[in-house]
């Protein structure tokens, strides 16, 4: 019974009680240290159902990477937040700034930050699987050989800030209220959790809508190419429209499926992967590099 509670009710919980709750502090003014207890909150909840109803208990062992993940989501949250400080400044010199809907309720407004920055988002993660020197910042992320919630902002900080800035910027040339940006960093960082997290939920016929981790798998896959799908941060709409959506719902997943299968050995210290997309190895465009899928027998 408990660990149908945790299964059923996890995701609404996330989604509607913490990003409810970011909503309504942001709407109301408060602090951003409120916005960062409830980011504390998802990622203490994540951590508990992923030892609750756990999509492979082996995941939630560390595989030699559990402080360099804890690194990575420190600094590449503490940017995003930082960001928000900045996006007034922004707004306030752009001549477009009369453009945001002020006048809708701030939960609308919320919801149109969080499709306009879905969009962003999507298409900077799909140009980073086809340009090299976006590939390269990015395999950081695709070097993860587990998945569960932590590893959502384990990302070389230049491509997260390529990714955020994808994002964010239609926001600030429309002139989107510091408030609204704030609730939006919580959303960013809850959505990241529930779409890695090592967590056996169920969502229904939601899944092909929303981005989390069942169809996310699907885009962590090692293979050159097979990986290649389902790209959204937020939805799988903007997949839909860009034909990358896929799923598989007979499809089970271990740590063998995971990682890069031209690059097995990528480097997996904090400062080693930081300097990687640098070096003469991180160079070479890891997804274009021969290699095939046993598993469904494709050649990429």
């Amino acid at each position: 019974m408990f660990t149908s509670v945790i299964r059923y009710g996890y995701v609404p919980f996330m989604l509607l009680g913490v990003n409810g709750a970011a909503v309504h502090l942001a709407g109301r003014g408060f602090s951003e240290f409120w916005l960062v207890g409830l980011i504390v909150v998802g990622v203490g909840c994540s951590f508990a159902a992923e030892r609750i109803v756990p999509y492979r208990r082996e995941w939630n062992q560390g595989i030699d990477d559990a402080r360099r993940d804890t690194v990575h989501a420190f600094v590449n949250e503490a940017f995003i937040l930082a960001s928000v400080a900045v996006i007034p400044l922004l707004a306030a010199v752009t001549p477009f700034h009369h453009w945001w809907p002020g006048s809708l309720p701030f939960v609308v407004q919320v919801l149109i930050a969080v499709l306009v920055a879905d969009f962003g988002i999507t298409t900077i993660h799909l140009a980073s699987h086809k340009i090299g020197w976006l590939w390269r910042l990015h395999a950081v992320h695709h070097s993860i050989r587990r998945f569960y919630g932590l590893n959502g902002l384990m990302k070389h900080p230049l491509h997260q800030a390529v990714e955020m800035l994808g994002g964010v910027l239609p926001l600030i040339v429309m002139g989107v209220p510091v408030q609204v940006a704030s609730a939006l960093a919580v959303c960013v960082a809850v959505q990241l959790l529930l779409q890695h997290a090592n967590v056996d939920y169920r969502v229904g016929p939601l899944r092909s809508i929303l981005a989390l981790n069942e169809g996310h798998r699907f885009h962590h896959l090692k293979w050159a190419g097979v990986g290649d799908v389902n790209f959204g941060l937020f939805t799988l709409l903007w997949d839909h429209l860009y034909r990358t959506y896929s799923f598989d719902p007979q499809r089970r997943f271990t740590t063998d499926d995971l990682g890069m299968a031209a690059k097995p050995h990528y480097p997996t210290g904090y400062f080693r992967q930081l300097a990687e997309p640098f070096t003469a190895s991180g160079a070479c465009d890891f997804r274009a590099a021969g290699a095939v899928d046993t598993t469904h027998g494709q050649a990429r």
